[in-house]
């Protein structure tokens, strides 16, 4: 596939790894401008571009940046597109965003309605970046991680989970892009390492 990456810190990045490594025609942008992403596109044979770039022609567009820095995107880049949102709202971070305070919208509806047009994913915000580089399964591995995959587009959401499978983990249907909080910061699923059972579990343990 055609995939375009924003961000290039430890998910971008390492999904940039990922996925050209699987032979996937990836570029990858960022805040700073491609001349900063050279050795990374040394690295991984990806190409280093600007968001628009990125977003051009792609099949697939992941969004890996801070939380606070999604409104600064432009949305037209991402109309029509299947945009992944491998984001997490840290207040810390990001700031008092009062929606997202008090739980009233989860963290990939707020995005979504920034990104007016984009077909939105929630998928590997609650993985570490190093496990998601180095713990990938065959399909079928006792040991292998699922991840949740929440959207409200079911074709977006095949072609997500598809590419899940294929970096070696077990995609579970995690609902809609409403029902994404269960897979936000402070829930059962994550930074927790659970197989496809446990993660429908944990989905459903989840509290607002």
């Amino acid at each position: 596939m055609k995939i375009g990456i924003i961000g290039s810190g430890h998910i971008g990045g390492t999904l940039t790894r990922r996925l050209a490594a699987l032979g996937h025609d990836v570029t990858v942008a960022n805040s700073r401008g491609p001349q900063s992403l050279t050795d990374l596109a040394q690295e991984t044979g990806a190409t280093a571009g600007t968001l628009e770039q990125a977003a051009q022609d792609a099949e697939l567009v992941v969004v890996a940046i801070p939380l606070l820095a999604v409104p600064g995107l432009p949305a037209e880049p991402f109309d029509g597109k299947v945009v992944v949102d491998a984001n997490n709202y840290y207040p810390q971070r990001d700031g008092d965003i009062a929606e997202l305070l008090d739980r009233s919208l989860s963290s990939s509806r707020w995005t979504a309605d920034h990104l007016k047009g984009a077909r939105v994913v929630k998928a590997f915000n609650n993985i570490q970046a190093q496990h998601l580089m180095d713990n990938g399964r065959p399909a079928g591995a006792p040991d292998r991680i699922a991840l949740p995959i929440a959207g409200d587009d079911a074709e977006a959401k095949q072609l997500v989970m598809g590419l899940v499978d294929s970096l070696g983990f077990d995609p579970v249907d995690a609902g809609t892009l409403d029902e994404s909080w269960r897979q936000q910061p402070d829930t059962p699923v994550y930074g927790t390492d659970r197989d496809a059972d446990g993660v429908r579990q944990g989905l459903a343990e989840a509290r607002p």
